[in-house]
Formats: structure tokens, sequence, C-alpha cells
């Protein structure tokens, strides 16, 4: 371990603009994955990739990400907090010149891994400034800050990539990242702290490690997105699965072991800061989950645009906007436990009332949910920060700091996959539930998929049963999937009840930092 680091006890206006500038490549490298998912179809129309290859777009950034997440720390030790924002800023703006110069899918996939392993590094790099760069007394200003950026940026992407997508090409996607990418890397040096890089932590890397993380990381999120495909338990998901879970073990074993590990595992110790990693999980869970599930919703059921479904999802990052400062104030005054399990009680409400939508919801159903699951957000994600990362020494922050990010990011994985699961699996059966009572001839049954009553017990003579099949199905369907969705939702619900219980059973007041 590094020797001793102390906080500081005050915070220029260079500082804190340069804590700005490291939130804007945060939101830059959040933002990133929303906008590209919008514009997919075109991306693929205009380099001829295959729709089996197209997933890979985001896949590729994803996994390159999540492996950079939990080595900010190390490369923290080795850079310093200022060349490694600059170092992975600078990479990333020139990957990004590097997706929207690409004329072939083999070209943007390597550019998207580059990309995604600088954007991965970029996230918890701004958590450990936090307490890295600012006072105990405005660790709950800058938290705020950096809590604002880190959930607004999933909740505004799909408006602003519906909006490029419409009024400009898909390049626009990536090139909106050059202006202020280098910006923030032609400034940022003179307005962080020059610490002395520290080279010598080379010689300490354990390449075997880092490898098996690598592995481990690489597989699960291959697996993840595979398994509702293919099925949890066929081979290719399980063998994935194999392979993360055992390469995990040894990374673990080796990293708990060693004596300069790649990421600090032994934090995991201090009971506070796993509870916090649990709710930063179960975040990830909700907050990934709902942004994923709203636009699928919106636009395979109300057939609405990529643009029109930005607009709706709003509301939920004017919500957060709203409640951030309020959020904060409180944080800095009130037991983080109480106020983790207050955002979570509501985050809990907010979706779980979501799961009793309508086929035909729209803005107007869907506003109250959002705004309440915009108002917990901020304290579902502000107070478990500080729960989980102040109690700790400024030298356990950045590998704490990443396992903390990582965690959200891991939870976002799985819930997606467990929604696709749902997804996929339910809606054969709901679908052929809705055929049998039609068939039947209930009519309920053809008042929920929004079949005319008049029209179902009394067709028209002269149109034939296939007519009638062909012009009811994609209305079974729709409402078969508008049911799987509600089930969905209600997952999501039971995660943040969890979360409750973790908090309000395990959780416990902040100590004085920890040794």
């Amino acid at each position: 371990m590094s020797e001793a680091v102390a906080l500081p006890d005050h915070a220029s206006v260079r500082t804190w603009l340069g804590f700005l500038l490291m939130c804007l490549g945060m939101f830059m490298a959040i933002l990133d994955i929303q906008v590209v998912a919008t514009s997919l179809p075109a991306i693929q129309q205009a380099l001829d990739i295959s729709r089996d290859a197209m997933s890979w777009i985001q896949t590729a950034y994803l996994i390159a990400e999540i492996i950079a997440i939990p080595l900010t720390g190390w490369l923290t030790r080795v850079l310093t907090l200022r060349w490694l924002f600059v170092a992975a800023i600078s990479l990333f703006t020139a990957a990004s010149i590097g997706c929207a110069l690409s004329d072939n899918f083999t070209t943007l996939i390597s550019c998207r891994v580059i990309q995604g392993f600088a954007g991965g590094a970029l996230i918890p790099a701004v958590f450990s400034a936090v307490f890295l760069l600012f006072p105990l007394r405005l660790h709950p200003a800058a938290t705020t800050l950096a809590g604002i950026v880190a959930v607004l940026a999933p909740t505004v992407g799909p408006v602003v990539g519906g909006w490029i997508t419409e009024t400009w090409s898909w390049h626009w996607l990536f090139l909106i990242n050059v202006a202020p990418g280098l910006l923030a890397a032609a400034a940022t040096p003179f307005l962080l702290p020059q610490d002395k890089v520290n080279f010598a932590e080379f010689k300490n890397l354990d390449r075997l490690s880092l490898l098996l993380m690598a592995i481990a990381l690489a597989t699960l999120e291959i697996g993840l997105k595979q398994a509702p495909q293919d099925g949890w338990l066929s081979p290719r998901p399980l063998m994935l699965f194999a392979v993360s879970l055992a390469s995990g073990a040894i990374f673990v074993t080796r990293s708990v072991k060693a004596a300069h590990p790649v990421v600090e595992l032994t934090t995991l110790r201090a009971r506070a800061f796993a509870v916090g990693c649990a709710l930063s999980f179960c975040l990830g869970v909700g907050l990934y989950g709902s942004v994923y599930l709203m636009p699928v919703f919106l636009a395979y059921v109300r057939r609405h645009d990529a643009f029109e479904i930005g607009t709706i999802m709003l509301v939920t990052g004017v919500a957060q906007l709203v409640t951030a400062p309020i959020a904060g104030f409180f944080e800095s005054r009130l037991d983080p436990r109480k106020l983790s399990a207050l955002g979570f009680a509501l985050f809990a409400i907010g979706l779980g009332l979501s799961a009793f939508q309508s086929r035909v919801a729209d803005f107007d159903e869907m506003f109250g949910p959002q705004v309440l699951r915009g108002i917990a957000i901020m304290f579902c994600l502000l107070p478990p920060t500080r729960l989980a990362l102040g109690a700790l020494t400024p030298q356990q922050v950045p590998d704490a700091s990443g396992l903390f990010n990582l965690m959200r990011n891991l939870g976002g994985a799985i819930g997606i996959a467990v929604i696709d699961t749902i997804l996929y699996g339910r809606t054969v059966g709901h679908g052929e539930a809705l055929r049998d009572r039609l068939l039947a001839g209930d009519v309920s049954a053809a008042k929920d998929i929004g079949l005319d009553v008049k029209l179902f017990l009394h067709p028209p003579p002269d149109v034939t049963q296939a007519t009638i099949e062909g012009y009811v199905r994609p209305m079974v369907e729709r409402a078969a999937f508008a049911m799987s969705v509600d089930e969905a939702w209600a997952l999501l619900s039971a995660v943040a009840l969890i979360a409750l219980v973790l908090v309000w059973f395990f959780g416990k007041p902040m100590k004085e930092p920890i040794a």
C-alpha cells in the first residue's frame, strides 16, 4: 500500500473546475451507451452488419467497461488521479473519432473496445475524486453533483440519441464526444492536484490475476447476453458461467493473499462498505432495468419512435434534477442508513406501480411512477455512496470506488438478462392463454387485447378465418408482451425491497474512518 494520504482542508476554484470536467467525462461515457443503442439499426444498415452481429456493438463496449472499472484503483496508484483521467478521456475521445470514421464492422468493434475501457475508467475516478479532492464538509455537494451525472445520463440518453438519429447521421453519436473530450483533456492537467506518478507499481502487477479477472468478467457478461435467448441451462451459457465462476474464484483467492493485489478486495470486510456495494448492485438492477424496460414497452406496444420515447422518459430526469439538491442537503445531516431506506422504499413503490400499468399506458399513466423513481434514485445513490466510501481511508478509496461502481454495472447486466428471460419466456405463454380465452368466446379477453367487442361477437360474415387471425394476432402478441413487461416491473420492485431489508437490518450509521 502506498504512503498515507491526508484529506485536503479546502477546495479551490481550480479543484471544482477540474472536478466538473471529470463529471463531464463520466457523463459522456455513460451517455454513449444509451445514444448508440437508439441508432443500432442505422449503423447496421450503413455498415452492412448482420442482425446477429449488431448487438456486439454494445456488448464489446460493455465488456471492456466492466473490466476497466475495478482496475481504476490500481491505475490511480500508478498514474495518479490527474493523469489517469487525462489518459482515459484522451483515449475515449480518440476512440470516438475512430468509431465515427469506421467503414467496417471489425474497425468499429475494435474502437468500441478501446472506448469502453477508457469510459470504464472515467466512472469510478469521479467517485474517487469526491473523497480525494474535497474536505469532509464538501463531500455531500461533490457526491450530489457526481450522482446527478451518473443517473441523469441513462435517462436523457434515449432522447439525445433519438434526436441525433433523426436530425443528423449515426456518425454524430460518436462525434459529439470530441469537443468536450478535447476540452477536458487539455484543461484538467492544470486543474487537478499534481501528484507524482508511480511507475514502480508496474513491477508489482499480478498479470495472472489481471487475466483471470478479465476472463471472469468477460465470460459473465457474454453469458448474461446469451442466456435469455439460448436458455439459462443450455450448453453455451452454462460453459460461460462455469468459466466465469472458476476464473473468478481463483482471482479472489490470489487477490486476498497477494501483497500487491490488482484489486483490493479486503475492503469488503468493512461491513458498511459491503452493504453499500450490495445497495449499489440493487440500484443497478432497478435503474438500468427501468431504463431498458420503458423503451422496449413504448416501442413495441405503443409504437413510439426513439425521440418520442426519450421525451416521455425525461420525466424521471427532471425529477432527479429537482430532488438532487434536497437529497444532498439531507445527505450531509442525517443517517445515510435511514435515507437509503427511504430511497429504496420509494423506489420499490415507483417500480411496483408500473407493474400495474395497462396495455395502453403512455405519458399520463407513466408520469406518477416516473416521478417517484426520479425522487427515489437520488436517495438510492447519494447516501449509499457515503455509507460505502465515507468510512474508508483516502488510500482505500480508489479500489473501493471501482468495486462500488462495478456492482452497479453488474446489477444492471444481470437485471437486464433476467428481464429478457421474462420477456422471452413468459410472452408466449401469455399469448397462448389469451388465444384460448378468445376461442372460448371470453369477452374480457377481447377487451384485454383492445379488440372491439362488437366486432368480436359479430365478425363480418364475408371475412375468412385466416383474415381474422391475421388481424387479431398482432394485438394478442402486444397484449401478451405488455403482461410480461408488468411482471418484469414487479421483479424490479422486489429487488428494491430486498435492498430496503439489507440497509435496514444490516446497514449501520457512519463511523470514524477505518485504518
